[in-house]
């Protein structure tokens, strides 16, 4: 069992910053790959970023790509996501995963919005 809690999330301006971050407990976190979804209201959850269990391979949606970086630091357990050149349409609620490859765990979600 893994459990999730995001931190992180704010109202922040067009343009602006934010850092998320995603501590878990619970089982071996190294074993996990982990990544970052988002679902704004009225529309699915989508796919943000993803890192591999050792940290050495990224991917990232189309539409955050230059824009946010994802990383994790397995000695701390926790994963984080550096939003930067926010966008109004980068409001939404995020989501941690945490995906072994046979089990998969969400963390319960924070909001980030972005005015214009």
């Amino acid at each position: 069992q893994v459990q999730l809690v995001e931190s992180g999330g704010g109202l922040v301006q067009a343009g602006g910053s934010l850092r998320l971050s995603c501590a878990a407990s619970g089982r071996t976190f190294s074993r996990y790959a982990m990544a970052w979804f988002r679902q704004a209201p009225g529309k699915e959850r989508e796919f943000v970023a993803g890192i591999s269990w050792s940290g050495g391979s990224t991917n990232y949606a189309d539409s955050v790509k230059g824009r946010f970086t994802i990383s994790r630091d397995n000695a701390k357990k926790s994963v984080y996501l550096q939003m930067n050149s926010l966008k109004p349409e980068d409001t939404a609620v995020y989501y941690c995963n945490a995906d072994s490859g046979s089990d998969d765990y969400w963390g319960q979600g924070t909001q980030v919005t972005v005015s214009s």
